[in-house]
C-alpha cells in the first residue's frame, strides 16, 4: 500500500494553473465517463483554488495529488488517475465495488490487500472488472468506500480460481496517510439495500460464523504466499534449501510454481546469501543500490538471472521494506533525501542463521562482525552505442523486416543501407556517397546505448549515456570543492570512491543528494582535485576517458623558475 500508516512521505505543494485544471478535467472525463459536465465543474471549480501536491511516498513512488478545500480528491500514479475515499464518499458509484466484512477493514488499513475469501458476493454477482482495473472496497451495510485499488485478476478469473487468492491490490484506505492529509472525517453512513435484504436476526448467528471463517481464510492467504496465485514472498527459508530434500523434489516443486514465485524465491535466496557471505559490518551503512549491484547479483546461481522486475515486488525498495517488516532482517533508512541505505543487519536472526549457502554458488563465508578491509573487485561495464529505427527511416528497413523501435548495431545499419543502395542502384559501388548516406541515416535514427555489467543482464536505454561529471565549485570567500556525479551509472559506489579519494588526497569528503535524481548522490571533496579524481577513475577503475567530463578543467602546474 502506498500510504501505509507509520510511514512518512515528502510533499511539494503548488497552486494549479488554469491550463492544468483544463487538462485535468479532460483526463477525468476520459477516466470516469460516468461523471457529468456539472459534476466535473463541481469537482474542479473555475473560481476556486485547486492545489497540485507532489508526493514521494515511503516506498519511493512519485505521486501527484489534487487537493480542493484541503481534501485530496484524486491521486495520479504512473499516469493513471485514482479517486480518494473523500471523493468516493460524494460519488459512491464512481467505481466498481467489492464488499467485505468489517473485521477485514483493519487488515486493509494495516497494509494488506483484499483477498478473495474475504469478498462478500452479492445476489446479483460480482462487478465486471478487468485485471488492473480501478475499483473500490466497501464494508457490509455501508456503501461508503473505505479503500481504493486495482483488480489483481478479472472477474472471470476470480470465479475460475474458486474465489481464492488476491482480489484487490490496495493503494489507499480510510485512515492511511493520504486520508490523514485531508480533514480526517469518518465515512458517511450510506445504507446498502443489498445488505439489508439479507434477512432477519434469525440468520445472524450463522452469518457471524461465516464471517469469522472467511476473515481467517483471508488473513491466512495474506500471510501464506504458497496458497496464493500471485505470490508476494517465499513463505520460509526451508523452500530455499530444497537441495536437502533431493533434486527430484526440487524439479517437481519448480514446475508447480509460477515464474513470479520462482523469481521471488531466487530474490530471497540471493538476499540471505549476500547478507551471510558478502556484507560486512564495516560496510554499513550500505546504499541499497550498491547492495543489489555488488552483493546480490554475485550470489545468483550459475545459469540463472536475477531480475526484480519479474518478481512480485517490481522494485528493490519494496522488497527490502518487506524484508524489514516481515522478517526484521535489516533496517532501511533514508540517510540522504531520496536515497535509501541499509543501516543495520540482524546477524542473529533465525532466518539468516539457518540459511545454508547453495553448493552451486558457494562462497567463503566472511563473518560480518570481523570487519575486514577487503572490498569487492570492480570491473568496468562494457558500453556499446546502438541505434533505434525511427519513423523517418522506417521505409528504408522494411525490406529486412525491421520495424520502428528495432535496436540495431551500427554495423547492421551500414550493411542494410549498403544493400538498399545497391538494390535500388542509387550510386555506383564503392562510391563515397554510400558512407555519406550511412551517416545521414544514423543522424535520423534514435541513438541508444547498451551497458553490460559482468554477470548481469544487458541494459539498453535511449539517448546518450551520462558521463561522469567532475566540476569545481566555490564555497565561501576563497574555498573550492570538487563535485563528482553519475558514478552510479557506471556501477561505482559513491561511498567507496569517496573513501578512496580521502586516502589519496588527505582531504574530507561528503555525500550529498542530487535534487530530482532518485538513487543518485554527489561526492564532494575539499579543494580542486580534478586531476586526482580523473587519475583514480582512469587508472584504478579503468573508466575510458571519453566517459569522463571535466578533465580539461584540471589546474595546470606553472613552470618552475
Amino acid at each position: 500500500m502506498l500510504y501505509e500508516r507509520g510511514n512518512e512521505f515528502q510533499i511539494l505543494n503548488q497552486k494549479a494553473y488554469s491550463e492544468q485544471c483544463k487538462n485535468l478535467k479532460a483526463d477525468l472525463s476520459a477516466a470516469f465517463p460516468s461523471l457529468s459536465a456539472d459534476e466535473l465543474s463541481e469537482l474542479i471549480p473555475n473560481k476556486e483554488e485547486l492545489n497540485v501536491v507532489k508526493i514521494y511516498a515511503h516506498k519511493g513512488d512519485a505521486v501527484t495529488l489534487y487537493v480542493l478545500h484541503k481534501n485530496p480528491l484524486f491521486f495520479e500514479l504512473e499516469k493513471q488517475l485514482y479517486p480518494t475515499v473523500y471523493l468516493l464518499w460524494r460519488f459512491p458509484g464512481l467505481l466498481p465495488i467489492f464488499t467485505t466484512w468489517s473485521p477485514v477493514l483493519q487488515k486493509l488499513i494495516g497494509g494488506a490487500d483484499l483477498m478473495l475469501p474475504g469478498v462478500v458476493v452479492p445476489s446479483n454477482g460480482l462487478p465486471d472488472v478487468n485485471r488492473g482495473g480501478c475499483c473500490a472496497v466497501t464494508v457490509v451495510n455501508n456503501r461508503a468506500p473505505v479503500a481504493v485499488g486495482t483488480a489483481a485478476v478479472s472477474t472471470a478469473e476470480m470465479h475460475n480460481l474458486g474465489m481464492k487468492g488476491r482480489g484487490v491490490c490496495v493503494l489507499h484506505t480510510y485512515m492511511d496517510n493520504l486520508w490523514a492529509f485531508g480533514d480526517k472525517s469518518a465515512p458517511p453512513s450510506l445504507p446498502d439495500p443489498e445488505s439489508e435484504e439479507q434477512g432477519p436476526n434469525g440468520e445472524e448467528s450463522e452469518t457471524e460464523e461465516k464471517v469469522e471463517e472467511n476473515v481467517e481464510k483471508s488473513v491466512e492467504e495474506q500471510h501464506n504466499p504458497d496458497q496464493m496465485v500471485t505470490d508476494e514472498v517465499c513463505s520460509s527459508v526451508e523452500e530455499l534449501n530444497l537441495a536437502e530434500k533431493g533434486e527430484q523434489e526440487d524439479e517437481e516443486e519448480e514446475d508447480q510454481k509460477t515464474p513470479q514465485e520462482i523469481m521471488d524465491a531466487l530474490l530471497f535466496q540471493c538476499f540471505l546469501h549476500a547478507l551471510k557471505c558478502k556484507v560486512k559490518k564495516s560496510e554499513l551503512p550500505l546504499l541499497t543500490s550498491t547492495f543489489l549491484r555488488n552483493h546480490m547479483f554475485s550470489c545468483c546461481p550459475s545459469g540463472k538471472q536475477l531480475d526484480i522486475k519479474k518478481s512480485s515486488y517490481k522494485k528493490l525498495s519494496k522488497f527490502l521494506h518487506t524484508m524489514q517488516q516481515q522478517y526484521n532482517l535489516v533496517r532501511i533508512k533514508e540517510l540522504t533525501k531520496g536515497v535509501e541505505s541499509i543501516v543495520e543487519v540482524d546477524w542473529k536472526n533465525p532466518e539468516l542463521r539457518s540459511f545454508n549457502v547453495p553448493e552451486d554458488t558457494a562462497c567463503e563465508a566472511v563473518p560480518a562482525q570481523d570487519g575486514g578491509e577487503a572490498e569487492v573487485q570492480y570491473c568496468p561495464p562494457e558500453i556499446t552505442t546502438l541505434y533505434s529505427v525511427s519513423a523517418r527511416v522506417e521505409p528504408l528497413f522494411l525490406d529486412v523486416n525491421k520495424r520502428k523501435g528495432t535496436i540495431l548495431q551500427p554495423a547492421e545499419v551500414r550493411s542494410i543501407v549498403t544493400e538498399y543502395v545497391k538494390k535500388n542502384e542509387l550510386v555506383a559501388e564503392n562510391n563515397k556517397k554510400i558512407t555519406l548516406f550511412f551517416r545521414r541515416t544514423l543522424g535520423k535514427m534514435q541513438e541508444c546505448y547498451q551497458i553490460v555489467f559482468p554477470g548481469q543482464t544487458p541494459i539498453i536505454k535511449k539517448g546518450h549515456i551520462e558521463p561522469i561529471d567532475i566540476s569545481v565549485a566555490s564555497r565561501g570567500s576563497n574555498k573550492k570543492v570538487t563535485l563528482i556525479k553519475n558514478l552510479e551509472v557506471y556501477g561505482l559506489d559513491p561511498t567507496v570512491v569517496s573513501i578512496a579519494l580521502q586516502h589519496r588526497v588527505q582531504a574530507s569528503s561528503v555525500l550529498q543528494p542530487i535534487p530530482g535524481a532518485k538513487d543518485k548522490v554527489l561526492v564532494q571533496i575539499q579543494g580542486n582535485q580534478i586531476q586526482q579524481v580523473s587519475n583514480l577513475l582512469i587508472d584504478n577503475y579503468q573508466i575510458p576517458r571519453k566517459y569522463i567530463q571535466g578533465i580539461d578543467k584540471a589546474p595546470k602546474g606553472g613552470k618552475k623558475k
